[in-house]
Order: structure tokens, then C-alpha cells, then sequence
């Protein structure tokens, strides 16, 4: 099983290359939405990384595959600059999925 990046940042790019993830720079929605495409037709995917802000490009894609249940497990990134997200973030992430309050 392989993983694959879709990344809007060189940087982050070179880095999963270095440890044997390929994966694709991305600077606009097509390219996005062309990106994620590609990597849902590779058979043996397991995990779809993909940068936050390439992520923001294509929310509703992304959106149906958490939702849908099945292989690729995707995966958001922060990219060399951190992460966008607040600290409450998985706080706030259990409460929206399953209704928990903690």
C-alpha cells in the first residue's frame, strides 16, 4: 500500500519525498481537484496526504472522501509554517463528528 501528497508548498514536497512519499505540487483548484483524481485511480493507495491549505482548495472533494468510509485514510498536513488550525482543534473536531461535548 502507498501513500501520495498533494501539496500546495515545494518544501513540504521534498520532505515526504525524502522519506519515499511521491506526490504532486498543486497552485490552483483544478490542479487540486486533477491531483486528488489522479491519486484515487492509483490501486493500491492506503493514505492521501494533503496540505491545508491545497485542502481549502477543494473542501467539498475532501469533504466525501472522510465521509465516505473507505481507503484512502486522508490526512491533512500543516505545511513549514504550522498549522493554520486553533488549539481547540480536535476538541472541536469530536464535538462536530460524533456530538460529544468534552
Amino acid at each position: 500500500m502507498k501513500a501520495f501528497l498533494v501539496s500546495d508548498n515545494h518544501d513540504s514536497l521534498v520532505g515526504m519525498r525524502l522519506a519515499g512519499i511521491q506526490g504532486c505540487l498543486v497552485h490552483t483548484a483544478d490542479e487540486t481537484f486533477a491531483a486528488i483524481d489522479k491519486a484515487l485511480k492509483m490501486p493500491d493507495l492506503a493514505i492521501l496526504a494533503i496540505t491545508e491549505k491545497a485542502a481549502e482548495m477543494a473542501p467539498d472533494v475532501i469533504q466525501q472522501l472522510r465521509e465516505r468510509g473507505e481507503l484512502p485514510l486522508l490526512v491533512e498536513i500543516p505545511d513549514r509554517f504550522g498549522t493554520k488550525r486553533g488549539p481547540d482543534f480536535l476538541t472541536r473536531y469530536v464535538q462536530e463528528a460524533i456530538g460529544v461535548k468534552m
